[in-house]
């Protein structure tokens, strides 16, 4: 265990986020999300839902401010609703790591599952909130 470092972190995912470079897109999956089918690098975090891994990840972790989006979600399916609750739970996680609360994309699924195809890593968790899964881009950590 490391002080200062949530032990929601698995030593898997804290090596990927290191070694992400800024650009990189890593997938926070719900647990229905394909993403064993989808990537050959996927990191398990069952049992955990996504807000408390953002609020996890988010101190190490710097959202990319070059690009318009470097927070996305799913888009619901023509006839589905979407839960504004679990948006509200990330956002909540997010923002007080950011000094700007980033204004969240919504991706057609097909173009969210391309999206998930070329990312750095899929991280499968526990969350079972429908169109659950969120995208963050890395950006260049800032030198203190």
């Amino acid at each position: 265990m490391l002080k200062g470092i949530s032990p929601l972190l698995s030593p898997d995912l804290l090596a990927a986020l290191a070694r992400m470079g800024h650009g990189d897109v890593i997938i926070l999956a719900d647990a229905h999300f394909p993403g064993e089918s989808l990537h050959g690098d996927v990191i398990r975090a069952d049992g955990l839902r996504i807000a408390p891994l953002l609020e996890a990840i988010l101190p190490l972790f710097e959202l990319d401010s070059y690009v318009p989006h470097p927070v996305a979600m799913m888009a619901p399916v023509d006839g589905d609703a979407l839960d504004p609750e679990v948006e509200r739970r990330y956002l909540d996680a997010i923002c007080p790591h950011v000094a700007t609360p980033p204004v969240i994309e919504r991706i057609e699924r097909h173009a969210f599952y391309e999206r998930a195809e070329q990312a750095f890593a899929i991280v499968m968790t526990g969350e079972t909130a429908k169109y659950g899964n969120i995208l963050l881009t890395k950006g260049v950590t800032p030198i203190s």
